[in-house]
């Protein structure tokens, strides 16, 4: 048994079909005796969407109430992902970024990561739950709501994995792997894939600086790996 963290960005939760094909991959690892935690973005266009509406109330709205708006994006796919689950008959809780114990400062819009407890995500995980956390948000130590920017999901899932201990942290992504420019007009070598890892590509290790997380923990002793939802397992 292995208890592994994975990543959905918001084209891989982009609607009720990717949901629930999100919710089976995830039931394959949870029946073969696996602890899952799924960190999950906004589905495709809700971000930009909240974003419009707020600029339609005024030009330039408060970054704390940004932040509270844009939290709830995720907040709605992770209780559409457990209710997926939970039609495959899969036992699952979802959790915002608070509640799965992500504490953060309070630069809002572009909160970095100051501690995880993930207590109540071991609690849910013992009881035999998939856990399903919202990404890119956090909370202040004060209680309000932060979200960490660009890659703010990326990040929560391996910082979410390091503090848990998982034994492998997978980012799905809606691309095959990981390309060095546009794969449809630029032939790609297999040595240009590896220079562009050794050069820490962004995919994989989002803007760590200056989160007091234990990211050299994963780049160590966690494996990682990046693959795309739409691929056969």
């Amino acid at each position: 048994m292995a208890l592994i963290v994975q990543k959905y960005g918001g084209t891989s939760v982009g609607n009720p079909d990717r949901i629930k094909n999100v919710a089976s991959r995830v039931a394959k690892y949870r029946e073969r005796g696996d602890q899952v935690v799924v960190v999950v973005s906004a589905m495709s266009g809700v971000t930009d969407g909240l974003i419009k509406l707020a600029k339609e109330i005024m030009p330039l709205p408060s970054e704390r109430e940004m932040d509270m708006l844009l939290a709830t994006g995720e907040q709605t796919t992770i209780a559409l992902t457990a209710m997926a689950l939970h039609a495959l008959n899969i036992p699952a809780a979802s959790l915002t970024g608070a509640q799965a114990g992500i504490v953060t400062d309070g630069v809002h819009t572009k909160a970095k990561i100051q501690n995880i407890t993930p207590s109540q995500v071991h609690k849910l995980l013992n009881a035999g739950n998939v856990v399903i956390v919202a990404g890119f948000q956090g909370m202040t130590p004060d209680g309000a709501i932060t979200t960490l920017g660009r890659g703010g999901s990326d990040l929560t899932a391996i910082a979410l994995a390091a503090a848990l201990k998982a034994d492998l942290c997978q980012i799905y992504t809606d691309v095959d792997g990981v390309y060095t420019a546009d794969p449809r007009i630029v032939p790609i070598s297999p040595q240009a894939v590896r220079d562009f890892l050794r050069r820490d590509a962004r995919t994989r290790q989002p803007r760590r600086q200056g989160h007091a997380v234990p990211l050299r923990r994963v780049r160590e002793e966690i494996r990682r790996r990046l693959r795309s939802p739409f691929q056969p397992q």
